[in-house]
Order: structure tokens, then C-alpha cells, then sequence
């Protein structure tokens, strides 16, 4: 009964809507419901944050009770590891009874999946909780590759750095004067390894600060343009990684760890690809009251997250049933929520209500092309890997 008046509840606010007053698509949507119902979606997505699992548990708990839908949460270091299997399985023919319902990505993970035929979809279009996402924002195009209705819009992620007002007054506002800054006080910065997600947009902002935002970064990386175009990027590691947090031989796991060293005082900038990431950790005591975000000078490098269905899911409903509830103003308010998560949200802002309303957004610089991203971690992992 409950899950019925959700659906009326649903279509109810649907029609109010003309987006989404054609019959035909509500009728279908009422069907994908009931194939959801019972079904148990894997979700793969990265497990590095406290925050975000308890928000990502939540939504199991609203998906059980109202759709009967069992959101389980496969916790992932980095998505590539989903990929390579996903690529297997299509290697050894499982074309149905996937092991993946539901994967949380963007830029080189989504490139791949697409180039290799592992999505479902267009799906975007017929999810009722399309009409409220912000049009404006570019949701069509992720790291400069046409979604194509292949994934949906989760939320928005701006690079930047966290520092303690009461240690550090006036942190660096370029690279250059991070350099500096390094130089005068040793062993007090550092960023998290690459291939780890914020390790690796650490180097591609400064890649992109130190070549004033060549154009070749928006196109795919050939041989002679990485050697060029990286030739400062090296010259300039090497400088820092000298006077880095444990003399650049040991760098953190992520973006937790920056917080946690940040946290006991041992470095004095951590690093978060989230700008009210500030605002949860405080709340849940994992920082300082007196700490506080910001970007760069030049903006931060800013991405949209996305949430997408194998081609081969088992439960491509279940997952097309979470992913609505996801994007609905609920979901969206209380992820945006500054205590919660506090997520930059993809819902125009008067679907939303409380904090979320209030988020902070950086000046954006756009992602370089996706085939910069394994291009740079290969070669620092060469440099620096060991």
C-alpha cells in the first residue's frame, strides 16, 4: 500500500508537471516499478567517505521501505576496478545476470565504459526526476564526452583545499605560491598518490595552472604533446615533492587521510573534491570549528558526478528505480544537506529545501579530456611510484 501511494504520490506530482503529463511515459514508469519491486541492486561506488556511506545507507532504508527495492553499497577504492570487470564479463558473453546494477562515475571511467558498449540506456529522459534537474549546468557532456542519456547527474565537484584559520591565515592562492610556501615551511604540505582520484585532479590543476590552460589539454593526449606540455608539471614536482609532507616518499591514501593529518596538526592543507566537505567533517567532529574551504585564485577545477546502469544489470529497474529516488528534491536536499553530506546538487534550486539551498560554489575551470587523466597517472607513477 505504502509503495502504491508513493507511485500515486509520484504521478501525482508528475502530471502537475507537463514534462512529464504523457500517459504513455507515466504508464511505462508505473511498469518499472513494479519490475523493481523485490529486486537487489549492487551499487559500486567509492566507500573513502564516512559521510557519504551513511547518506548512501539512508537511501537503502527510504528504497526498502517505499519501492521494496534492497540498495546494497559495494564499497570500491576506484571505479576502474568495476570496469575491468565489467569488461570481462562482456569478454566471456554475460550479457544478462550482470554482477553490477548500478555504478557511480565520470570522466575516463564513463569514456571507458562507453567506448566499450557497457551501458544501459538512454535511460535519463524517462526518470521523473529528470524535470528537475538544472538544465544549465553541463550535464550532457562529462569531461568534454556526450553523456548521450547513458548516466544521470548526481552532483557537482569542485576541487579545493582545506586549511585552520587559527594556524594558517593566508594559505597559498596559486601553485606558485604553494611552491613557496613549501620551500619556507617543510613538511607541512602534500597530496593524496595517484591513481587516487584527488591525487590525480591535484596534478591535472596544476597541470593546467602551470600552462595557463593550454588548448591541447581539451583534446586527446598524444605522445609529443604530453612530453611538451607536461615538461613543467615534472620540473615542478620535483621541486616540491623535496620540501613535501615526509620528504615526498610517502603521500596519504586520499582525501580522508589529508583531513585526518590536517586534523592532528601534522600538515596544513588537505585536500576534498567536495567545497562544503568542510561543513560534514566539522559536524561530525572529524575537523576543526576554525577551518575552512576555498579554491584557488584561478577557480577550481569542477566535474559532475554521475550514476549509470551496466548494459548487462541484473536489476536494470531496481536501479532506474534508485536512481529517480536519487535525483528526487528529498534525496537531493538532505545530500546537499551542509551536516549530511553536502554535495553541490543537480536540481534547479527551487526543488530544494535547507542547507542545500546554501551550498558554496567555486569560479569552475572545466576537466581536461579524459585521456589526460591515465596518461599523467602512468607517467607519476613511473617518477614517483616508487
Amino acid at each position: 500500500m505504502k509503495k502504491l501511494l508513493s507511485t500515486v504520490g509520484i504521478l501525482a506530482t508528475t502530471f502537475a508537471t507537463s514534462s512529464f503529463a504523457n500517459s504513455s511515459v507515466a504508464s511505462e514508469w508505473q511498469k518499472i516499478e513494479q519490475q523493481a519491486d523485490g529486486q537487489s541492486v549492487y551499487f559500486h561506488a567509492w566507500g573513502g567517505s564516512q559521510e557519504i556511506n551513511r547518506y548512501i545507507q539512508w537511501a537503502s532504508r527510504e528504497l526498502k521501505s517505499r519501492y521494496n527495492v534492497t540498495l546494497n553499497h559495494v564499497k570500491v577504492t576506484d571505479i576502474s576496478e568495476t570496469t575491468t570487470r565489467l569488461i570481462a564479463e562482456k569478454a566471456a558473453g554475460k550479457n544478462s545476470g550482470g554482477s553490477v546494477d548500478m555504478v557511480w562515475i565520470n570522466g575516463e571511467n564513463f569514456k571507458s565504459m562507453k567506448d566499450n558498449q557497457l551501458l544501459f540506456g538512454p535511460f535519463v529522459e524517462g526518470l521523473p526526476s529528470w524535470q528537475y534537474v538544472d538544465k544549465s549546468l553541463p550535464i550532457d557532456v562529462d569531461f568534454s564526452e556526450p553523456t548521450e542519456g547513458l548516466e544521470a547527474p548526481w552532483g557537482v565537484g569542485q576541487l579545493v583545499f582545506i586549511h585552520d584559520e587559527q594556524t594558517l591565515h593566508n594559505p597559498p592562492r596559486s601553485f606558485a605560491e604553494m611552491l613557496s610556501y613549501a620551500k619556507a615551511f617543510p613538511n607541512r604540505l602534500t597530496y593524496p598518490r595517484p591513481p587516487e582520484f584527488h591525487g590525480t585532479s591535484f596534478i591535472k590543476a596544476l597541470l593546467i595552472e602551470l600552462t595557463n590552460n593550454d588548448p591541447a589539454l581539451q583534446k586527446p593526449v598524444t605522445g609529443e604533446t604530453f612530453e611538451q606540455i607536461t615538461q613543467p608539471l615534472w620540473a615542478y614536482l620535483d621541486e616540491f615533492h623535496k620540501v613535501a609532507w615526509r620528504g615526498g616518499k610517502q603521500f596519504p591514501g586520499g582525501t580522508a587521510e589529508t583531513l585526518q593529518l590536517l586534523d592532528d596538526g601534522q600538515i596544513d592543507l588537505a585536500i576534498t573534491f567536495n567545497p562544503n566537505a568542510v561543513f560534514s567533517a566539522q559536524s561530525s567532529g572529524n575537523l576543526a570549528d576554525s577551518t575552512k574551504a576555498y579554491a584557488m585564485d584561478a577557480g577550481a577545477l569542477s566535474n559532475i558526478h554521475f550514476l549509470a546502469i551496466p548494459w548487462n544489470a541484473n536489476a536494470s529497474a531496481g536501479a532506474q528505480v534508485a536512481i529517480n529516488f536519487l535525483l528526487s528534491p528529498e534525496a537531493q536536499s538532505r545530500k546537499g544537506n551542509l551536516n549530511i553530506w553536502g554535495d553541490p546538487s543537480v536540481l534547479s534550486s527551487q526543488y530544494l529545501t535547507g542547507s542545500a539551498k546554501n551550498t558554496q560554489q567555486f569560479k569552475s575551470i572545466a576537466e581536461p579530456h579524459p585521456s589526460w587523466q591515465a596518461a599523467l597517472e602512468k607517467e607519476w607513477l613511473k617518477r614517483y611510484g616508487n
